[in-house]
């Protein structure tokens, strides 16, 4: 039976754990070959040899995405390695410090950005050219729910996600027709070993302030990364899709 990816080359970004992990493994197990970057080369490395003992082609990369210079060289390194590039899955991300807008040091707003918003400006700004080499293609964006609206202390996380929600829109009628479809997701709060630390009273409020009253997986952001990447969203771009068990309908 023919998987939907096949001989479909993708590349996730922060691909070593959490959402990443879920996406590079959704991929491949619809046949996609997988580059996979992260700034822990140990955890992609983990991933890597998971996806191949199931029966996939997968390789990794070390990347910081803030780097614009390094992103280049990743990409073309990936193309060298694959010969194209079909799907890129811009998911590398941080949280920050959590501050009000006022305390927020300047340092530490620079470093949610780079890696936020500049990272997936240098990931989107090589990947479209070699896309376009390759016939088109599906960008995905990890943006957040927080891409839509406020959250107090994360003034730079959210401005961040509200900027990779633009930036999507932009680019998808930019390159509608040259066969690039652009579209954002936008995760609840996902349940990650991060998350899983916090104590038990901690966890129930975050999990509340979601209408199904849990925390997402990162298997349920995946799933709907593989149906946008997919053939069955061949006239869907420009769009943001929330995967928040309902924390925007309130």
């Amino acid at each position: 039976m023919t998987k939907v990816l096949e001989r479909k080359v993708a590349l996730v970004t922060g691909g070593g754990s959490g959402i990443g992990e879920a996406t590079a493994k959704a991929l491949a197990a619809e046949g996609a070959e997988i580059a996979l970057v992260d700034m822990d080369l140990e955890g992609a490395d983990r991933v890597v040899s998971e996806i191949i003992n199931s029966g996939g082609h997968a390789k990794s990369y070390k990347l910081d995405v803030s780097d614009d210079a390094a992103t280049d060289n990743v990409i073309l390194q990936i193309e060298k390695d694959f010969g194209g590039l079909h799907i890129a899955v811009n998911n590398a991300g941080i949280g920050g410090v959590l501050a009000p807008t006022a305390d927020q040091s300047v340092s530490d707003w620079k470093r949610v950005i780079s890696v936020n918003l500049d990272g997936v400006f240098y990931s989107m700004r090589h990947e479209i050219p070699l896309m376009k080499k390759s016939g088109g293609g599906s960008i995905i964006n990890m943006a957040s729910i927080l891409g839509a609206v406020g959250f107090a202390n994360s003034s730079a996380y959210v401005a961040a996600k509200h900027g990779v929600i633009g930036l999507t829109q932009t680019s998808a009628i930019e390159y509608a027709t040259d066969g690039i479809r652009v579209n954002a997701v936008g995760p609840g709060f996902i349940k990650t070993p991060l998350l899983n630390a916090l104590p038990a009273d901690a966890l129930a409020g975050i999990a509340a302030l979601h209408p199904m009253n849990r925390l997402g997986t990162s298997e349920e952001v995946a799933a709907l990364v593989l149906f946008l990447a997919s053939p069955a969203a061949s006239f869907i771009t420009g769009s943001y899709y929330p995967v928040d068990g309902g924390y925007l309908a309130r």
